[in-house]
């Protein structure tokens, strides 16, 4: 095996090297990606992993299903734009990824119950939470939307995250 010539290594590494900048003009858009001696993967690029280089392709089959591909940022040698997708597509891409959006049938008296009790058992447990609105804020960098279940909370903070969702559970779990 003779060894890379200075243009062919650079030509190897050029997806990693031109950042997420010139990425994002790539995302959303049907693209050919050469990986490897004889790897071609098509479908659209939802995302690319900042550190890694990696993208993430989906490709919608024609029997109604979806197929998920992740090409090594390493391996990648080339990246063609095919085309770019419309409206419906790109609304496909996004609902793709997202769990379906949540109802909530319960009655305002009910959620104001809810909310309260919520309150009510993470001060008891020392937690710093405070009224917004209908969401609840715990410490500043956590909210509990309705209807205040363990996976209504959101927040950055995986570990606050967690530990709050335990204590929500607990609360259901010793209800009535």
């Amino acid at each position: 095996m003779r060894p890379l010539l200075e243009n062919e290594v650079a030509m190897q590494n050029n997806w990693s090297l031109i950042g997420p900048l010139e990425w994002i003009h790539y995302v959303n858009k049907q693209v050919k990606v050469k990986a490897g001696k004889d790897e071609e993967r098509r479908g659209y690029l939802i995302t690319v992993d900042p550190v890694s280089a990696s993208l993430v392709l989906v490709d919608f089959r024609e029997d109604g299903g979806t197929s998920v591909h992740v090409v090594m940022g390493h391996a990648v040698e080339e990246v063609e734009v095919l085309q770019d997708a419309d409206e419906a597509t790109i609304e496909l891409l996004r609902s793709s990824f997202l769990p379906p959006p949540r109802t909530c049938s319960l009655d305002s008296e009910e959620l104001l119950r809810r909310r309260g009790g919520v309150r009510s058992w993470l001060e008891k447990n020392r937690v710093p939470v405070e009224e917004e609105g209908e969401e609840l804020k715990v410490a500043g960098v956590l909210t509990i939307r309705a209807p205040y279940g363990p996976e209504d909370c959101s927040s950055s903070n995986q570990i606050i995250l967690d530990r709050i969702q335990r204590l929500i559970q607990n609360l259901i779990q010793t209800e009535p």
